[in-house]
Parts: C-alpha cells; sequence; structure tokens
C-alpha cells in the first residue's frame, strides 16, 4: 500500500482517488449499519466511513465499543461531504485496526492537574499537533535568519560552574567529585566565542529555579541567543527586531490554516511584521505606569503585571531600554552619559504577553566588570575565566536571550506557558 497524509488528500482535485491513510481513532459513532471514524494523523483529521454492505456487520459492531487513540489502517475513495470535519470524507473498501486502545484515560471535561498527570496522552490532541507545527517554524525562521546574515551557530556546555543570572534560580548538580550547574544562560559562553567567529548564536535549554507560578514562568525553557563582537545596543536591538519580524511573517506564510483552526486573531500579529518597533526608555515607562495608577516608583523592576499594562499602550513588540543598574545583571555595561542605568533592553510582546527578549550591552572593561562582580555578591574567582576575556583583546560587544516559548505563547495567542512544550517542567510539575 502506499499511504497518503490526510491534508494530501483533502482537497477537490482528490475527489474520486483511491487512496490509503494510516492513524488513530479521534471520534466515532455508529449510525444503523454505517459506522463514522475520524481518524487523525500528523497532518489533520478526516472522516472514514464504514458501511457494514461493504465490509461486514462483525467489523461495524466492533468499531461500535472500539477505544479512542486505537491505530487504524483505511483505504477508499476520497468525495466530498459538507457534513464532514473539513468538508471531504474516504469512503472506505478496506479497514483494519492495528493496535486496540482500551479505556483511554481522557474523554472530555477532565481537571488540569489531571490532564498534566497524563501528558503523554494529551499531548496527542489535534491542537497540540498545530501549536508544536507553528513553534516549529519559528525555530526555523529563527535558524534561517541567523543563516542568511552570517552568524554562525555555537554549542556553549549546559552544565557550568558558575553562574550567569544570580545563584538564586540555580539547579545545582553532582558532577563526579565537584559540584556544577546546569545552565542559565549561554552567554557567557557565547561571550568567548565572538573572538573566534565575532557573530554566533546558540539554542539551549535554559534552567531557572524559579519559585514563581505565573501563566508565563518555566523551570526549563528553549534558548535562542546570539552574541556579537562590535556591536552597540542599538545595533542589537536591530537585530532583535529584525529576528523578531522574520519569524512572525514567516509563521503568517506557513502556518495561518494552525493559527486560525487555534482561535487566533491574525490582524493582531500583522503589525510585528513591519520595523523599526517603538522605543521607550524605562523612566518614560514609569512615568505611563503611574499616571495609570500603578504603585511604582523608579529603580522598581518591571513584574507581569507592570508589564501587561505596558503593553496595552502598543500594537506590536516595543523595547523599553536603560533600566536601572541596580536591578540588571553584573555583567550590563553602564551608560556613560549615566551612571545610573545600563545600556540594557527587554523586548515586550503586545497584547499582554509582555517580555521576550532580554539583552543588551555587555561590561568590556576589566576592572569595571571585576567590581561590579562584586558589588553583587559574587565571587570573581568563579568568574575567572569570564574576567579573562577582558584582558586579552577585549572589545564592546553586545548580545540578547529569546524566550521561544514565550514567543510561541505570544504567537498562537495562548493562555499559559506550558502548552508551547509537550512536557513543561514548572515548580511542582517533574512527571511524566
Amino acid at each position: 500500500m502506499e499511504y497518503k497524509s490526510i491534508a494530501e488528500i483533502m482537497s477537490n482535485d482528490k475527489i474520486g482517488s483511491h487512496v490509503c491513510i494510516r492513524g488513530w481513532i479521534y471520534r466515532r459513532s455508529v449510525v444503523g449499519g454505517k459506522a463514522f471514524i475520524r481518524v487523525r494523523d500528523s497532518s489533520g483529521v478526516i472522516q472514514v466511513v464504514v458501511d457494514s454492505a461493504r465490509l461486514g456487520e462483525a467489523l461495524v459492531d466492533e468499531l461500535k465499543d472500539i477505544g479512542l487513540e486505537a491505530s487504524v489502517i483505511a483505504c477508499g475513495t476520497v468525495r466530498r461531504e459538507e457534513r464532514a470535519p473539513g468538508g471531504y470524507e474516504l469512503d472506505a473498501d478496506f479497514f483494519k485496526i492495528i493496535g486496540y486502545s482500551r479505556d483511554f484515560p481522557i474523554k472530555g471535561g477532565e481537571g488540569i492537574e489531571y490532564l498534566l498527570d497524563n501528558r503523554h496522552l494529551w499531548v496527542r490532541s489535534p491542537r497540540f499537533t498545530k501549536i508544536f507545527r507553528i513553534k516549529h517554524t519559528i525555530l526555523q525562521a529563527g535558524r534561517e535568519y541567523f543563516t542568511r546574515n552570517g552568524w554562525w551557530e555555537v554549542n556553549p556546555p549546559i552544565l557550568t560552574a558558575s553562574a550567569c543570572e544570580g545563584g538564586a534560580t540555580l539547579f545545582p548538580v553532582e558532577y563526579f567529585e565537584s559540584k556544577a550547574y546546569l545552565s542559565q544562560s549561554a552567554q557567557l559562553y557565547l561571550e568567548a566565542l565572538i573572538y573566534v567567529l565575532e557573530k554566533v548564536w546558540s539554542l539551549t535549554p535554559s534552567f531557572r529555579a524559579e519559585r514563581s507560578r505565573t501563566r508565563r514562568h518555566l523551570a526549563e525553557y528553549w534558548h535562542l541567543e546570539p552574541e556579537a563582537a562590535w556591536y552597540s545596543m542599538d545595533d542589537m536591538m536591530r537585530v532583535a527586531e529584525e529576528l523578531v519580524s522574520h519569524i512572525v511573517t514567516k509563521v503568517l506564510e506557513e502556518r495561518r490554516s494552525e493559527l486560525v483552526d487555534l482561535g487566533r486573531d491574525i490582524e493582531k500579529l500583522k503589525p510585528a511584521m513591519e520595523t523599526p518597533y517603538p522605543r521607550i526608555r524605562y523612566d518614560e515607562a514609569i512615568e505611563i505606569l503611574q499616571k495609570k495608577g500603578v504603585n511604582v516608583k523608579w529603580g522598581d523592576d518591571l513584574g507581569a503585571d507592570e508589564e501587561r499594562i505596558l503593553t496595552m499602550e502598543f500594537e506590536k513588540p516595543f523595547f523599553v531600554t536603560h533600566f536601572p543598574r541596580q536591578i540588571k545583571s553584573f555583567y550590563m555595561k553602564v551608560d556613560p552619559s549615566n551612571p545610573n542605568v545600563v545600556l540594557g533592553f527587554d523586548l515586550l510582546a503586545p497584547e499582554g504577553y509582555g517580555e521576550i527578549i532580554g539583552g543588551g550591552e555587555r561590561e568590556d572593561r576589566y576592572d569595571v566588570l571585576y567590581q561590579k562582580i562584586i558589588e553583587q555578591g559574587l565571587n570573581p574567582e568563579d568568574y575567572k575565566w569570564y574576567l579573562d576575556l577582558r584582558k586579552y583583546g577585549s572589545v564592546p560587544h553586545s548580545g540578547f536571550g529569546l524566550g521561544v516559548e514565550r514567543v510561541t505563547m505570544w504567537i498562537t495567542g495562548l493562555d499559559h506557558i506550558r502548552d508551547t512544550l509537550p512536557f513543561p517542567r514548572f515548580r511542582g510539575r517533574i512527571y511524566p
């Protein structure tokens, strides 16, 4: 048999064709002597009609009680049927059950904790198929952007001896006779590689032992991170907006049907295709929030609630820049024109989704970086190799980190970040 994907056969030019498909039973009903079986594969869902007059009463009787997610093979003639899902159905002349499924535990109406406990089965939902196809295109578009623009993909380590974003959110790991940590970011290692390839990027998992239980926090997520020699903060902001614009454009070109099926308002994504994106300073952000009655003062970090309010002022992603130095990491370069702020930026997505990128210019002076490490209570010995980068041919450089799941959440219009991953990891969730 030559098998076709379901998406391939759901078109007018396939009407009357004899085809074979294979997949899993998504829904089923039996009316009279006919079984109407909705079969899904990775490309879509089609209704298969099994008529007892052609294939026998015994098969139709068996299909009355067949379990959801049983795997099957079906062959037959494609025909147009407006009442069927997708407008087409397969009139079967062959139908075979390959793998039985008894009492599939997800029937509809279950609570979120139950569904998360059964994530290995829940993930079969066609909804997740659409989300993961979109995420695939997001990753593909990111790689395409960097490749086209002369960046080099590299492979920094996941096990590290030092913190990038602070020790409070590190996951410790036994590493032979010493202690190591799961990486919070590839940034420090990417900085070492700019002296080799100048413009580098990586896609790696990052780990944060945060206690947060918000709709946009994960303990394990995928991090797309570029770093470039000779780049200023403004240079890197242009890279960030071009990258996001390219990702959105690619998704709208290739995954529009999936977005529509998920209920995403396409019109709200279109403004993100156009650059440049708006830019406001942290000072302006505080003024906007205060005018809206938010209890926030200069020097406070912007949390999810503050970011959500700010995003309502913009129809496309926008930058917030020049944050107070005390709320940013030790590696951020101080603004030469104002020692109270750093040359850092966040890119916030509209519609309340908030930060999707954080980055900025790195401190390239040895003595200043050494002092900032001490100021933040860190041990300079843990960063000896990182400090060495400032001793031997240091150059101005910048970079950022893009949270792949946060971008996916925004583009797909999801309510919670946990649905952007097959097996999400967050506080209280490690199974399955």
